[in-house]
């Protein structure tokens, strides 16, 4: 059988995808032109996030439908929840198949261009002026992304410590209550302070965060060095690596989409 191309979903992978996305009726009154296959615009869709092309530049002869077809399916889909359903329901399938660690997570940001002015989530300069966007990741002690923030470039990373734990989803796949914190959580000297170390501990969370001012060399890179990996997984998606989108929602949807994608192949793996 022949390897699907990156911008394919598989078989295996549609059957989790298709559950999960809305059901539309056409009316049988006034029925108008068919709709385009759902599979064939999701490919479309991943098109886009793999070759970070523009939506008016998505070849016709690849049958996925115009780019304003897809762009307004991913709006659809993303007003409906769909990819961090998919995110979650990916994250129980490998804690099922016994993929997933939480003994320990680590969190890292990574800056982002952001070439057509896209509007910050904050406006509070509380790093200077620094333009663009910014990806906060937390993964977990495999490296599996379980929660992604998108914030400003000018926002601190350490500010982003207790959003990002509180963001990661309840995962499910074994029996009992479904897991959602870490025992530990690595950060880098950015995300140094007492005061968010705090909250950290109320969240029944251990600290383990490198200080200001001391030596390189706590070890914590020998550690730390999982989310470095999976921001290079995360934005080896071309569209992820530049936001185009002047739309917080539709970046979320393709961050989301990215992280479902990684936990899918780390899924295939294991096989």
């Amino acid at each position: 059988m022949a390897r699907p191309k990156a911008w394919e979903f598989d078989d295996e992978l549609w059957a989790v995808v298709e559950p999960l996305l809305p059901k539309v009726e056409r009316r049988a009154c006034h029925p108008g032109r068919k709709r385009h296959p759902d599979r064939l615009v999701s490919q479309g869709i991943l098109f886009v996030l793999q070759t970070g092309i523009a939506w008016e530049h998505l070849p016709q002869e690849l049958g996925f439908g115009s780019g304003m077809t897809c762009w307004r399916r991913l709006a659809e889909w993303t007003a409906s929840g769909v990819w961090p359903r998919l995110h979650e329901v990916l994250l129980a399938k490998l804690r099922s198949a016994g993929a997933r660690d939480f003994s320990r997570a680590a969190v890292d940001g990574s800056h982002i261009r952001a070439l057509k002015g896209a509007p910050r989530r904050d406006e509070a300069p509380l790093t200077g002026g620094k333009t663009g966007s910014k990806h906060h990741l937390i993964t977990d002690a495999t490296g599996i992304p379980l929660a992604v923030t998108l914030t400003g470039g000018n926002r601190n990373d350490a500010t982003q410590l207790i959003p990002l734990l509180q963001a990661v989803p309840p995962v499910r796949g074994k029996r009992g209550r479904p897991r959602r914190r870490p025992d530990v959580v690595l950060g880098d000297r950015g995300y140094d302070h007492d005061k968010y170390r705090r909250l950290v501990w109320d969240l029944a969370v251990k600290p383990v965060i490198a200080r200001r001012g001391t030596e390189h060399g706590s070890g914590l890179g020998t550690q730390r060095w999982i989310v470095e990996r999976a921001f290079a997984h995360l934005h080896r998606f071309r569209r992820l690596r530049i936001r185009w989108e002047i739309r917080d929602d539709i970046h979320d949807a393709f961050r989301a989409l990215g992280c479902a994608l990684i936990c899918w192949r780390r899924l295939v793996s294991l096989r």
